[in-house]
């Protein structure tokens, strides 16, 4: 582009700073919408005694309706301690406060989190290598958005070990050894690095809430079981968000709490569990709605795939951010949308489009016969949806 300068430098401390900073100002803003909205916010350990009552230190709280929101943890590995303080072997929490950007990091999991956090300190200068359980990196996600993220995040400089089961990690003189075996042939290696960051998912955070002596049922995965209305098994217990069944997404949530406080209110909750996006956030970002072209197969459909490279895209390649790409699935006889696949710039943004089209039932042409402003990303959506019908323009 012809800017010049020096290499820049990262200074550690300021960047931690500047994270800290921007969740405490988010917190605050919950806080202030909190008093404008006359919410009483009760600090500390609560505790269901009963249907309708909540002890919050010495205080028991007498209240019409229950709503348990307590999100998730990260999901434990065996063999493998976690030490965030020590912060050699780190999760999630741990690894965005480590002391200082590692020489090299292992990050057991290829899952939304492991990538992110991975490309994260790859990018600040780490060498890291991503050990996964299965064959692919973002397990369900579309085969081919796979296929293409892990190649782009290897040119970035990952290093991938897939197929791989971890069976011990070692601290010896403040770094790791992590030991795995390849499920190919069950043989056994090792490796080393500064920090592990053990990204294996999360699990609901239920305990010590007093379920098991009300009789809350849970499910065989620890969730809390709920019903069409959001409902325990106990009558004005409800649970939401991580707690329960579905994806552990905060924007899922934010549905579900909306949903259950028109349910108290007497009214009709809705969320529409078809259309909940999902986005990984690594450069390039990668974005999903609906079903996966496999998954639309296995229902029994005809399918249709219209895709569309970001190489075609004038806005992003002028960027130097051509190597992704568009992906629709769609219903052959119906011409309905049924999906949405994007790894690409701003794809975290753009699967909104296809969110409000799969919402109000529209089809691929529906999309194709929108006009869209150029030059954008956005126009590689419309060409997608151009190549469910004759073709894509640009193609």
């Amino acid at each position: 582009m012809g800017l010049m300068g020096a290499a820049p430098t990262v200074d550690w401390d300021k960047m931690l700073g500047y994270k800290a900073e921007t969740v405490g100002g988010n917190t605050k803003g919950i806080e202030f919408l909190f008093k404008k909205n006359k919410i009483d916010w009760l600090k500390g350990w609560a505790v269901i005694e009963a249907a309708g009552k909540v002890r919050v230190g010495d205080t028991v709280h007498d209240t019409k309706n229950i709503v348990i929101a307590s999100g998730s943890v990260p999901a434990s590995l065996p063999g493998v301690t976690v030490d965030n303080d020590q912060g050699v072997v780190v999760d999630s929490t741990g690894a965005l406060a480590l002391k200082k950007i590692p020489g090299s990091m292992v990050v057991i999991g290829a899952g939304v989190i492991g990538l992110e956090l991975g490309s994260v300190y790859a990018r600040l200068g780490a060498k890291v290598t991503v050990v996964e359980y299965l064959d692919v990196v973002a397990p369900g996600m579309d085969g081919e958005v796979q296929k293409q993220f892990q190649k782009v995040l290897a040119k970035q400089g990952l290093e991938f070990i897939l197929g791989a089961a971890v069976s011990e990690v070692e601290v010896e003189n403040g770094r790791a050894e992590v030991e795995y075996k390849l499920r190919k042939d069950d043989s056994e290696h090792e490796i080393k690095a500064d920090v592990v960051l053990v990204a294996t998912g999360r699990r609901p955070y239920v305990d010590e809430l007093g379920l098991d002596g009300l009789g809350v049922t849970l499910t065989d995965r620890g969730f809390v079981q709920i019903d069409q209305h959001w409902q325990t098994s106990v009558p004005g217990i409800y649970a939401i968000g991580d707690a329960v069944p579905g994806p552990m997404l905060a924007h899922k949530a934010e549905d579900e709490g909306m949903a259950v406080a028109e349910v108290i209110a007497g009214k009709h909750g809705h969320v529409d569990y078809d259309v909940i996006p999902g986005v990984i956030y690594t450069t390039p970002e990668v974005a999903s709605v609906g079903l996966t072209e496999d998954a639309a197969k296995a229902t029994g459909r005809k399918v249709k795939v219209g895709k569309f490279p970001f190489m075609g895209n004038a806005r992003a390649k002028a960027m130097f951010q051509g190597e992704g790409f568009v992906k629709m699935v769609v219903d052959a006889d119906t011409d309905r949308i049924l999906g949405c696949h994007i790894i690409g710039p701003n794809a975290g943004e753009m699967i909104h489009e296809i969110c409000i089209a799969m919402e109000f039932g529209a089809s691929a042409q529906d999309v194709a016969l929108t006009c869209h402003a150029h030059p954008t990303c956005s126009e590689a959506v419309r060409e997608a949806a151009l190549a469910c019908g004759d073709g894509a323009i640009h193609a």
